[in-house]
């Protein structure tokens, strides 16, 4: 007996009945040998995090646009508290972690540099439009790898195309993937808000943290909490109306106060000019594109426009902002 088919076993005598099994994978588009020592979608997770994508996402924005301190979140910093935040909801609920982390890990590889304001340039620009999450999808199964993709499990992609609060995840690990998405999200953004000086706890209402509390350490504690306590032993992953309420009420209060406050998005105007015309560009003149863009939307009867977004939602912040340099500024003004 192989070590993975032991997990395997494990994974049978302890997991709950409404866990989705390794063994049960409905498994990858091609076909592959089993690995002799990791389930499959531990074989994900690992396949996710040594791709190029998700150590570009290291200098992708997540809020504020080239913040001045090295401790505001990055793409990647909140990926990785979206899935230690889903890793412990699933670990109490006695889920699939391995499934879990595998999609919280993929779940923002397809996003833009300069965060939303670079989703939603491209998706004004082009006329296929551009969602976040389909991206991600599209990285896994054919941008990486030269064009051959990651030939990742379905429940993994399932949970990385539903992780929005519009997806309906077809397994309970997804579900958890898409609330911790929200719950760390929010509880980030307010602490790199009041780190950058444009709330100050007192300032977030009174009726949302008496319930959930007054630091970013209590709220996500309360909150973790309120969803193991209400999805124990249940075929769904469920929050109380009070604690759901709350949440709400605090990324409302986000989107008013943080997430259009011009301190915090005053540069998006710029990016979001950045993007539009690195588009334009490229499309008017797609030999400039790598190679392989052009040779894997070829391949499958796509339109030089989805490979120019390829190519663009790929670039880190620096790097986009190199690209405009090269193309739009003289250069002996760059110096």
């Amino acid at each position: 007996m192989t070590i993975r088919e032991e997990l395997e076993l494990r994974e049978m005598a302890y997991l709950s009945p409404y866990a989705v099994l390794s063994k049960n994978s409905k498994g990858r588009k091609r076909k592959e040998p089993e690995c002799d020592l990791r389930p499959v979608f531990q074989r994900d997770r690992d396949r996710i995090l040594h791709c190029k994508s998700f150590r570009r996402l290291k200098q992708k924005t997540q809020v504020f646009l080239s913040p001045t301190g090295d401790h505001y979140r990055t793409r990647m910093t909140h990926t990785l508290e979206v899935a230690q935040t889903a890793r412990t909801i699933a670990k109490a609920l006695r889920l699939n972690e391995d499934l879990t982390e595998a999609i919280a890990l993929g779940h923002d590889l397809g996003h833009t540099p300069f965060g939303h304001a670079g989703e939603r340039a491209l998706n004004d620009i082009c006329p296929e439009g551009f969602r976040h999450n389909e991206q991600s999808v599209r990285v896994v199964e054919i941008l990486e790898k030269q064009g051959e993709g990651l030939n990742l499990t379905e429940e993994v992609v399932d949970g990385i195309l539903n992780h929005k609060s519009s997806g309906t995840p077809h397994t309970l690990e997804g579900k958890i993937v898409r609330l911790s998405d929200k719950i760390a999200y929010i509880n980030h953004d307010i602490d790199d808000a009041i780190r950058g000086g444009i709330l100050k706890e007192g300032d977030l209402p009174g009726e949302y943290t008496a319930l959930l509390g007054n630091s970013t350490r209590t709220r996500l504690n309360t909150l973790i909490h309120d969803v193991i306590t209400h999805s124990m032993n249940q075929p769904d992953i469920r929050m109380s109306e009070e604690g759901k309420a709350a949440m709400t009420g605090l990324r409302q209060f986000m989107f008013a106060n943080v997430y259009r406050n011009p301190a915090a998005k005053g540069e998006e105007e710029k990016a979001i000019h950045m993007i539009t015309n690195l588009y334009e560009y490229y499309v008017r003149n797609p030999k400039l594109l790598p190679k392989g863009y052009l040779d894997t939307v070829e391949r499958r009867g796509e339109s030089k426009e989805r490979a120019v977004c390829d190519y663009i939602a790929g670039m880190t912040d620096s790097y986009a902002v190199k690209k405009f340099q090269e193309y739009f500024i003289p250069e002996s003004w760059q110096k």
